[in-house]
């Protein structure tokens, strides 16, 4: 792996890291891990790294590797910047012959995600987006539930993601991490909506097996002088008739990462915790069932995704190192000339497309008098 973006200083960085190391399937090779050269070396040095693979543009790493013999070289590269510098690596890389996983939102802006589409196809290389929440064991316990019939035919899905780290003008501080967030021209068209809706939008989405077909949204920016939205409340279609709502807030102050989904069908109801990730709740009007990993019969895709014996916790750090296990399987099945297990699944390109779209067509609705707003995409 190479890495673009994840300095010492940096908000997520480690985290991927961490989470490509857990299962020894990628090793960091190198990596330009800032804009800034000191702070790239000081990176690169502190991983251990030689100092002739710590480079200082994205661009010097990707025409360096591309000179190095195979098993020596990077065979991918992560992209773990601000939003705005996603595309221009991602498109390089994989122009040159490199596999790409990529932080979410995928682009800056609609247009560049449906470029990068056309890239990868053309490319035949794999491309991952790190919507780390589908690799817990209990979502894909979920989803497969929801597939398997056990809720029935669903009808109202409710989806909320608040958090309160930017109830201040904390972009004011000098807090890097609300600087960016909070800036058009880093962040893209949407600051709360762009950074946690699309979680909640690619959640609500993959449990349930359904495409959002038309919203109605009312965005707002509570701090006064902030560029972007940092609360939203959305009301969903989904195709097959479904209804939903769809909650995410940078402003709600005391909450931490409280992302939920509740589900409900003709014969039942799910509720999911990001805080509380090992428990699943199935609910009838007879009562519920606690569903918790590796006890009982789950799915395959449960089993598949869970590391400890019963009864020990696991969290964000394995359900990260979920996606980028199952993205190097797919990258060394595509080495190998076959196709990869489909129960090692992660987001791909074409939920980039969609984190993008959603966020034009949020704000769209937000702007208009009219209720509801076509998805497209």
């Amino acid at each position: 792996m190479g890495m673009v973006g994840g300095g010492l200083d940096a908000f997520i960085g480690a985290v991927h890291r961490r989470a490509a190391g857990f299962d020894n399937e990628i090793e960091l090779v190198c990596g330009v891990f800032s804009a800034s050269s000191d702070k790239s070396k000081a990176t690169g040095h502190a991983l251990y790294l030689p100092e002739d693979r710590v480079y200082t543009s994205f661009e010097e790493m990707i025409e360096r590797e591309k000179t190095l013999p195979d098993g020596e070289r990077m065979d991918f590269v992560s992209i773990v910047t601000p939003n705005h510098l996603h595309f221009p690596p991602a498109k390089m890389a994989l122009e040159n012959g490199f596999h790409v996983i990529c932080d979410k939102p995928m682009t800056l802006n609609l247009e560049e995600a449906k470029e990068l589409v056309k890239i990868v196809e053309k490319s035949g290389l794999v491309f991952g987006l790190t919507h780390n929440y589908t690799g817990y064991p209990m979502v894909k316990e979920a989803r497969d539930m929801v597939r398997n019939g056990k809720l029935g035919k669903l009808r109202k899905v409710v989806v909320e993601y608040p958090q309160g780290w930017l109830s201040k003008k904390e972009e004011d501080n000098n807090y890097k991490q609300a600087i960016w967030r909070t800036d058009p021209a880093k962040s893209g068209a949407a600051g709360c909506m762009g950074d946690i809706g699309t979680h909640a939008e690619n959640l609500a989405e993959y449990v349930t097996g359904l495409k959002i077909s038309e919203l109605c949204a009312d965005l707002s920016t509570f701090v006064p002088g902030r560029q972007l939205d940092d609360d939203g409340n959305v009301l969903l279609h989904f195709e097959g008739g479904a209804k939903g709502v769809l909650h995410a807030s940078q402003i709600a102050n005391g909450e931490e990462n409280a992302l939920k989904i509740y589900v409900y069908g003709e014969l039942g109801g799910l509720e999911w915790h990001q805080m509380e990730p090992n428990t699943l709740k199935y609910k009838t009007q007879e009562g519920q069932r606690i569903i918790r990993p590796n006890v009982g019969d789950l799915s395959a895709s449960a089993k598949a995704h869970w590391r400890l014996p019963s009864g020990h916790p696991e969290g964000f750090f394995e359900a990260f190192a979920n996606i980028y296990r199952n993205f190097a399987y797919a990258v060394k099945a595509h080495m190998e000339g076959r196709q990869a297990d489909p129960i090692y699944d992660f987001p791909s390109v074409d939920d980039g497309v969609r984190g993008l779209a959603f966020i034009d067509t949020v704000i769209a609705s937000s702007k208009t008098e009219e209720k509801w707003t076509k998805f497209v995409q």
